[in-house]
């Protein structure tokens, strides 16, 4: 196994997050081709993150069993012996990890039945492009930073990590999105409809400018809501319903 750490100068609020991406090839080629890309990605989005390489499925899942288990891993298919859908299987049964976000690669294209039980995040044929590599890392590094509750920004060159716990809401005024906490206000260039879908399940649209986290909210009306700070935001008409009825099935559970 080897072991490479990138470490990027950025500003962090709620604590430092570090990546850890895993490559299992046989072919010690692929491997380094890999890793040089990751590492590449890493410094051009200014993304703390590690690397760890392992030749075979035994020695992988060995490593798992005893110690931390990566993010992200990019696993080959027709490893010797212990081949990759054995090893995501031992990693989704076995370690019961249901949260690394598998990258199977392969020189085939013919296993869709067999990888469907492991839930695999992607599935890369070689001979494997840079930007196939840098696509699979953008998806997974957007899954694990929505499952692991921190919302990843930037703005000029720094780059911010907020707890999701801590955004009040989303407000979007022309060209910037304002991110609204109880103890300060930041903003980026963006549209909300780019980071919907990015957002945890309790942060609802109240308006097209206005993206709300329920948990935050202490009073509502059917067009008014009341956050912690004593903020009032107006519902839009256009989502009254939607609103309330989310509101109202939280309360009764």
């Amino acid at each position: 196994m080897m072991c490479k750490y990138v470490e990027c100068k950025e500003e962090n609020i709620g604590g430092d997050f570090l990546y850890c991406v895993g490559i299992c090839d046989d072919a010690e080629n692929i491997c380094s081709h890999i890793e040089t890309i990751i590492l590449e990605y890493a410094r051009a989005n200014n993304i703390k993150l590690e690397t760890e390489i392992w030749y075979s499925g035994e020695s992988l899942c060995n490593y798992l069993e005893n110690s931390r288990q990566p993010d992200i891993l990019f696993l080959d298919i027709e490893l010797f012996s212990m081949n990759g859908i054995d090893a995501a299987d031992f990693i989704r049964n076995k370690l019961d990890n249901r949260q690394m976000q598998i990258i199977y690669i392969s020189g085939k294209d013919t296993y869709a039945k067999q990888l469907f039980k492991t839930q695999p995040m992607d599935f890369l044929v070689k001979p494997i492009s840079d930007k196939d590599i840098k696509t699979s890392l953008d998806t997974a590094i957007k899954l694990l930073d929505k499952t692991n509750g921190k919302f990843r920004f930037q703005y000029g060159k720094d780059f911010y990590y907020i707890p999701f716990s801590e955004i009040m809401y989303f407000c979007s005024d022309k060209r910037k999105i304002i991110i609204q906490t109880l103890k300060s206000e930041l903003c980026f260039y963006g549209k909300l409809c780019d980071i919907k879908d990015s957002l945890p399940t309790y942060f609802i649209p109240i308006h097209q400018s206005y993206i709300v986290n329920q948990n935050f909210i202490i009073h509502y009306t059917y067009d008014l809501i009341t956050l912690a700070n004593d903020e009032m935001l107006s519902i839009s008409r256009r989502y009254q319903k939607e609103v309330r009825t989310k509101l109202i099935n939280e309360d009764m559970n």
